[in-house]
């Protein structure tokens, strides 16, 4: 009787086992099927750090570029000066290799935009253009007025502290190495480090993670554009 009973004790845990078992694959599986069919599903979501404003700049062909024109668009933002000697040349290596491998994705862009308009003129930001086989269509270098590229570094992308638009515009010199990847909604959604091998690789995996994404409508409050993603 014992035999008997330590038997159906032995049956019935296998059985339990078993069961969790076929449960836990079941899950799994059905986890790893969501994952393929639903885009996004099991990462986190990338917060929403600011809103793009309005924008018009002229780029490497003479031609006008605004936020009309990446709307529905994932972009990377960049800051830079044609003379540059230091960081630049190394940022913009990087952004060739990121607009490599992303050239047949029709909803992506690059936006760099100049420091030092008074030297960066059309002219001289074609010949930069060209020198990195850019792609005119999907890479645009812009140049404008400082006080609007600033104000859109510092107000729109978090490229530079925002409190620096209070100083005299003809004192400033903005130099960084930091990119700001936007949305198709015109949403900054995080900020990397153009010269680490690490966060390029983020960089490229949120591409592809943003591409994905539904667009959405750019943020406007009353009318105006609301900057405060809260």
């Amino acid at each position: 009787m014992t035999e008997k009973c330590d038997l159906y004790t032995i049956m019935k845990k296998k059985k339990i086992i078993f069961l969790a078992g076929f449960f836990i694959l079941l899950f799994v599986g059905f986890y790893f099927t969501l994952v393929r069919i639903i885009p996004g599903f099991g990462e986190p979501e990338l917060p929403v750090i600011s809103y793009v404003p309005a924008f018009s700049f002229s780029d490497q062909e003479g031609q006008p570029v605004t936020n009309k024109d990446v709307e529905g668009k994932v972009y990377v933002a960049e800051y830079f000066f044609t003379t540059c000697r230091g960081i630049c040349p190394k940022l913009n290596t990087n952004l060739k290799d990121v607009a490599h491998d992303f050239a047949g994705e029709s909803d992506f862009r690059i936006l760099s935009y100049t420091v030092d308009p008074e030297t960066d003129s059309v002219g001289r930001m074609k010949v930069y253009a060209d020198s990195l086989g850019a792609d005119a269509k999907k890479w645009f270098f812009l140049t404008g007025r400082k006080d609007s590229l600033y104000h859109l570094a510092r107000s729109g992308y978090q490229l530079d502290d925002p409190k620096n638009n209070a100083t005299n515009i003809n004192e400033q010199f903005l130099h960084t190495q930091f990119l700001a990847l936007v949305d198709k909604g015109g949403r900054v959604r995080k900020i990397y480090d153009g010269l680490k091998k690490d966060e390029l690789a983020d960089l490229e995996k949120d591409i592809r993670t943003l591409l994905k994404e539904k667009a959405t409508a750019p943020r406007f409050a009353n009318g105006l554009f609301n900057n405060n993603p809260g």
